[in-house]
């Protein structure tokens, strides 16, 4: 492999990273977020404050 093809690969995979990570973070709090929500009277509001949370994550720039 050329010092060309490995440099391309890392450029590739910094530029994917940021995604990646996002969704790392996001996932599990969405799934909290959906557990939450069964609680009666206080878990739609805990999940709508989880979900608003999760899309700041996904909006991350890194």
């Amino acid at each position: 492999m050329s010092i060309k093809n490995i440099v391309l690969l890392l450029a590739m995979a910094s530029v994917m990273q940021g995604c990646v990570l996002t969704k790392i973070v996001s996932v599990p709090m969405r799934l909290g977020a959906a557990v939450v929500s069964i609680v009666p009277v206080v878990g739609n509001t805990a999940h709508d404050g989880i979900d608003e949370a999760a899309e700041v994550v996904d909006d991350v720039p890194i």
